[in-house]
């Protein structure tokens, strides 16, 4: 079976989110003072071939451990899909 992975990837609430603080200081210029604590992340689609979803799940929490997300810095979750 084929899924997409549907994968967000953010820094940690603790963590200084130096491109999310510039987009909020950002946002008064703009006129849009009530948008505040703008956090900036990564979205990740990606394809598993699998023989079913909790082994897709494996796989995609794997890619993500070891590749798409740093743990110490941020946080993960995603969505899987047949397609």
């Amino acid at each position: 079976m084929k899924f997409l992975a549907e994968i967000n990837v953010m820094p940690l609430k603790e963590i200084l989110d130096p491109q999310g603080k510039a987009i909020t200081g950002s946002m008064k210029n703009l006129g849009l003072s009530e948008i505040q604590n703008v956090r900036i992340g990564k979205h990740i689609s990606l394809e598993v071939e699998a023989q079913n979803e909790i082994i897709a799940k494996e796989k995609v929490n794997q890619a993500c451990k070891q590749l798409l997300a740093n743990l110490i810095m941020e946080s993960y979750n995603f969505e899987l899909k047949t397609i």
